[in-house]
């Protein structure tokens, strides 16, 4: 289902209320962002609205201050942030909602962006408040929502202020509900996946959705572990969730009715213990040594999954294949991310978290079709759930 954006909806000399992102990494020292690329994923809303001469009222969480406030998680250092980044004005409140507030938003001018202060002071933003939603939603007369990384989340400023305002996507928000939505509804074929992470709990609903829908499945990281052992294999110390092994068993299982290849990693570098700087060996993953631990997929594995994903038309990637905090075990990851990369005429999708920190981190995120924003919301569209987040806003 399409969703109206704010072309579609007139915002010339409005108040408009922006849901935006701006849970960024600060330095805990001086508190300046270290990473602005939630903020410069909002510029096209940010500018367009300007353009026609709209207030810009933008509001974000930041953090988990739990309903109190946490001066090391105010939102100001992302307002100097964007204010370079615009080359432009932006002002900044002490709150977010109240009498005082309210005059500042009603007093701005014609193209002028305001910034209000971290909605998770209050603890009536993570409880879908109505009467917090309300005076939200009073600063306004229409409501976009630019925060994809925060849709999944039935809180206050993402589903309850759309009930009091003509509630539209912004840019970054429609450009992921387009990318995702073909992902899931009409992808090109041959249509892969690429699954990682710590632990297959997390991901057993996604893998579960994406069975339905790709023609390839691969699987690394933490969780390839569990497939692994259900397999019948040692992994030595590496982590397993023996809980979900049978879990993993009707994965394989229901990959071979769908006719889905899915592919496991065949060599593996192991760790003696896990850290940075632990003595480590690439081997089979039939020779993994007792009291050792698997950190990254080998070689020969990134060989098998780059022939896999060469001739794609679609390539989904969540989760790294090793344990990239640690940069000995992060090879996999990197050159599994260059081959993504160097895929010709396909559209390549990652999921956001540390998949997309791993892209920016070698500086090729520029080379893929689409880097997600939202970790979490991402995983859990493609789940096939509906984000709460995207159900409020109108339809088109």
């Amino acid at each position: 289902m399409r969703k109206k954006t704010l072309r579609d909806v007139n915002v010339d000399g409005k108040r408009v209320l922006v849901r935006v992102d701006y849970n960024v990494p600060l330095d805990p020292d001086s508190g300046f962002v270290l990473d602005d690329t939630r903020i410069r994923a909002t510029l096209p809303t940010v500018e367009h609205l300007r353009e026609r001469g709209a207030r810009v009222i933008l509001c974000s969480h930041l953090g988990r201050p739990k309903g109190k406030r946490e001066p090391s998680l105010s939102l100001r250092h992302a307002g100097e942030r964007l204010s370079e980044l615009l080359a432009a004005p932006v002002k900044t409140a002490d709150c977010c909602c109240g009498p005082a507030v309210q005059e500042t938003a009603h007093a701005l001018d014609a193209g002028e962006v305001l910034l209000l202060e971290n909605l998770r002071f209050h603890a009536e933003e993570e409880k879908n408040d109505m009467e917090y939603a309300k005076a939200l939603a009073s600063l306004a007369q229409v409501y976009v929502n630019d925060a994809f990384g925060a849709a999944h989340r039935a809180h206050a400023s993402t589903e309850g202020v759309a009930r009091y305002l003509p509630a539209v996507a912004g840019l970054l928000m429609e450009k992921e509900l387009e990318f995702l939505g073909r992902a899931m509804q009409d992808p090109a074929r041959p249509y892969a996946a690429i699954i990682g992470g710590a632990k297959i709990s997390t991901k057993m609903a996604v893998l579960e959705s994406l069975l339905e829908r790709v023609d390839k499945l691969l699987i690394g990281g933490g969780m390839a572990n569990t497939f692994l052992k259900a397999e019948g294999f040692n992994v030595g110390e590496s982590l397993v969730e023996d809980e979900f092994l049978d879990q993993a068993r009707r994965v394989m299982e229901r990959a071979k009715e769908k006719a889905v290849t899915l592919l496991l990693p065949t060599d593996v570098i192991v760790a003696e213990r896990f850290a940075a700087d632990a003595q480590a060996k690439r081997v089979s993953i039939k020779d993994v040594p007792e009291g050792w631990r698997i950190m990254d997929v080998g070689e020969t594995t990134l060989d098998v999954f780059a022939k896999a994903l060469a001739g794609c038309r679609t390539v989904v990637w969540n989760g790294p294949v090793g344990v990239i905090e640690f940069g000995a075990f992060a090879h996999g990851s990197h050159r599994l991310a260059a081959a993504v990369a160097d895929l010709e005429d396909a559209t390549t999708i990652l999921g956001g978290g540390e998949t997309a920190a791993v892209v920016r981190q070698l500086g090729i995120a520029g080379r893929f079709s689409h880097v997600s924003t939202g970790g979490g919301a991402a995983l859990e569209y493609l789940e096939g759930r509906e984000l709460p987040g995207v159900a409020a806003l109108a339809d088109g």
